[in-house]
């Protein structure tokens, strides 16, 4: 009987990638908070789950054997949108919120883990069962 793994893992594999995708985002704009003109993102989890779990994108076309295939996605097709700044600005046009960037990585963080925490059990439970214990 072979094992169906969307059904094992349900959304938590593509969670994974999405929650990684965020803390690049957010690691992006903490290391920017001090670039002037620098506009704060963030990444829309349900609709980059949603093209994760589609895996919909702009494919490359590949125009000679040896050229890697390849994906391209927009900012838009990866959920990423620039947050509105919820404080005054400064006249450098920066819209970094240290404090903010802070709070939302450290939950995406703990956000990643559980979702790891999840695959890992599910994955220690499949191999009991296939070991028979």
């Amino acid at each position: 009987m072979a094992i169906n793994f969307e059904k094992a893992f349900g959304i938590h594999q593509h969670t994974l990638g999405v929650r990684s995708r965020r803390t690049e985002v957010l690691a992006g704009n903490i290391a920017n908070a001090d670039t002037p003109g620098y506009k704060a993102r963030d990444i829309d989890f349900k609709d980059a789950l949603q093209n994760a779990k589609s895996r919909s994108g702009v494919f490359l076309e590949r125009t000679h054997s040896s050229h890697k295939s390849a994906q391209s996605f927009s900012m838009a097709q990866s959920g990423e949108l620039f947050r509105v700044g919820n404080q005054p600005d400064t006249g450098d046009g920066n819209t970094v919120d240290t404090e903010v960037e802070r709070n939302l990585f450290m939950k995406n963080s703990m956000e990643y883990q559980a979702s790891l925490d999840f695959l890992n059990s599910k994955i220690s439970g499949l191999r009991k069962a296939i070991k028979g214990q």
